[in-house]
């Protein structure tokens, strides 16, 4: 898990846009994430003063959308740390193994869907962040 947040990338959804102004449409198949999807979850009603996530995963990839309002992603790979606003429902965040993640700040309405390359296993889980550290630290 050597995973560095320099591999953490916004990725674009490609937008169909509606000449007649019924709205937009993007969509994401083929080679849109370098992953096969094997589960699909979205966050809602979180209220603005709480966070989510606060894990890392030892194998699986995560790909997070905005679909509505706006949040932020706290991304730490055990040296480094940023924060990464979502706000575009046509932009994704793609998130490798081996990087802490914690999402907050979620805007009054906001939506997240994840799309990960596993299906749920408790196993792949790493939820202690001193524990996290020294993972990574080798």
């Amino acid at each position: 898990m050597n995973t560095k947040l320099e591999e953490v990338k916004i990725l674009e959804i490609p937008k169909i846009e509606d000449k007649k102004g019924r709205g937009n449409l993007s969509v994401i198949e083929k080679d849109c994430i370098p992953f096969s999807v094997k589960r699909v979850y979205y966050l809602y009603d979180v209220p603005s003063n709480a966070y989510r996530g606060g894990h890392a995963h030892k194998n699986l990839y995560q790909f997070l959308i905005a679909l509505s309002g706006s949040f932020d992603v706290v991304l730490d790979d055990g040296n480094q740390k940023t924060k990464i606003t979502l706000n575009k429902p046509n932009k994704g965040l793609l998130i490798p193994n081996g990087i802490w993640r914690e999402l907050e700040n979620f805007s009054s309405g906001s939506v997240c869907l994840v799309l990960a390359s596993e299906e749920y296993d408790e196993s792949d889980y790493i939820r202690n962040y001193k524990e996290f550290v020294l993972v990574k630290r080798g």
